[in-house]
């Protein structure tokens, strides 16, 4: 007889791993099947990796340029063996997976799940074989793919993001068509490395989810590392160049071509929706290709969920994970919703991070606003780490003084981004924010002196 479980999750991501624990913590009989690697695209070939090589070639640009801290010497980069140490962080998360899903009672399977009707899954195993199992629930935690342009087919010389992190050598010329939050963190490790990056991008801005003024430093500073930026400007045609290389045509604000070593490729990621037998169980994709649910990440089909990148925006990790933690209170009868406030951050140079609208957003609203915005270059922390690009900006309601809205741009504002998010999800008002003492010195400063400038009692800046 086919084994029988309360769950069965079809992906080990962020969303499916996560899941998978919560579920076991629940104590519900888990399946959990993949056919990758555990940890999924987060923990292999994207946010984990991509942090190691983004923290290396940090370190390494600190020590190129920085002969006016006093420290100088000739450093070169051997990418080779960054890879690997990188490689080796990753090894040690993914293997950490496996031993607490193992501790949570949690089965795991290397094969790939297909529904089969209400109730049953079809495994096919890499190993070999084809098994059936029975789940009275069904978690869909596949993923995304990167979207590929049909004139830019992935080969040596075209890549993805994947490929970008396992590159054995620094291209000396990369192109980077995308300039999203992908395109960005990759291009800028690139270019701290020592390649010419050009960016090209069809928006009329990089990075267009957030406000102009959060994305100005991070340009300039990429400028002052020679990297090009080609805005409201589209790639047109690829050429093979003989020898290696790609030529690659374009047109838009600028038009023109460009031959480099390398281009990577980051216009986007598509739902994994395809294959799942979704048909046989009636599960419905919204206009845009994801599974539709509601805030319990339910779906259509009475006991199928959709957690992460399948259930749609944002594509992001915590986002999945806070997804498959839902599910599985949802599951054993609990009441859940992601209803949570979720930041976006950007790992570049400086670093970008927000939660709430932008204010561009806000300010369409109609909504009487108070906004502080404070400059790290006026922060004693930050000058002391020669970090000094960026603010903090505290966007309240004019007339309740509630947070609405918190943006970043700093070094390490990726960390000061939680605090901004417990903010606005303990519904915090501004004068919260300027009360509670920070430590001194340090980055998250940024935001008590954002806050109390939205007051007009900032210390450490002219009240505006």
């Amino acid at each position: 007889m086919a084994a029988t479980y309360d769950v069965v999750i079809l992906g080990a991501g962020p969303g499916g791993y996560v899941c998978g624990i919560r579920c076991g913590q629940l104590g519900l009989k888990t399946l959990v099947v993949e056919k990758g690697e555990l940890g999924g695209v987060c923990l292999n070939v994207g946010c984990i990796p991509s942090k190691a090589l983004i923290h290396a070639s940090k370190v390494y640009y600190k020590a190129q340029n920085g002969s006016h801290l006093g420290i100088t010497g000739d450093l070169s980069v051997d990418l080779t063996k960054m890879v690997g140490w990188k490689d080796g962080i990753v090894g040690k998360l993914t293997g950490g997976v496996a031993g607490l899903l193992k501790a949570n009672g949690v089965d795991h399977v290397y094969a790939t799940g297909k529904l089969a009707g209400p109730g049953k899954v079809v495994l096919t195993k890499n190993e070999g074989g084809v098994d059936v199992v029975m789940a009275k629930n069904v978690v869909i935690a596949t993923g995304s793919t990167p979207v590929q342009i049909p004139f830019l087919k992935w080969s040596e010389d075209v890549i993805s993001s994947t490929g970008a992190l396992s590159l054995q050598t620094v291209p000396k010329r990369l192109a980077v068509v995308g300039g999203g939050v992908i395109g960005m963190e990759l291009g800028d490790v690139y270019a701290r490395l020592g390649s010419e990056v050009t960016v090209i991008e069809a928006a009329p801005q990089l990075l267009p989810m957030f406000d102009k003024d959060m994305v100005t430093p991070l340009m300039r500073k990429q400028k002052k590392m020679g990297v090009t930026h080609l805005v409201a400007t589209k790639v047109t045609g690829a050429e093979a160049i003989d020898g290696g290389g790609v030529k690659l045509g374009f047109e838009g604000k600028k038009t023109g071509e460009i031959e480099v070593d390398k281009v990577l490729v980051s216009v986007g990621r598509r739902p994994n929706t395809s294959d799942l037998g979704l048909e046989t169980v009636g599960v419905q994709l919204d206009d845009l290709g994801f599974i539709a649910t509601n805030p319990q990440l339910q779906t259509t089909a009475a006991g199928i969920y959709a957690i992460g990148d399948v259930a749609g925006n944002p594509m992001l990790a915590h986002k999945a994970s806070k997804d498959g933690e839902v599910a599985a209170e949802t599951i054993a009868g609990h009441a859940a919703a992601n209803d949570s406030i979720i930041a976006s951050v950007v790992y570049t140079s400086p670093e970008i991070a927000s939660v709430g609208p932008s204010l561009k957003e806000l300010k369409a609203s109609g909504q009487k606003l108070q906004i502080g915005k404070f400059p790290m270059s006026a922060l004693g922390r930050a000058m002391t780490a020669d970090e000094t690009l960026g603010f903090a900006r505290v966007v309240g309601d004019a007339e309740t003084g509630d947070v609405l809205a918190i943006h970043l741009v700093g070094a390490e504002v990726s960390e000061l981004v939680n605090e901004a998010a417990l903010t606005m999800e303990m519904a915090a008002v501004l004068e919260d924010v300027g009360l509670t003492v920070h430590a001194h010195p340090t980055m998250s400063e940024s935001l008590m002196e954002a806050a109390k400038a939205a007051l007009g009692e900032a210390i450490h800046a002219v009240n505006r």
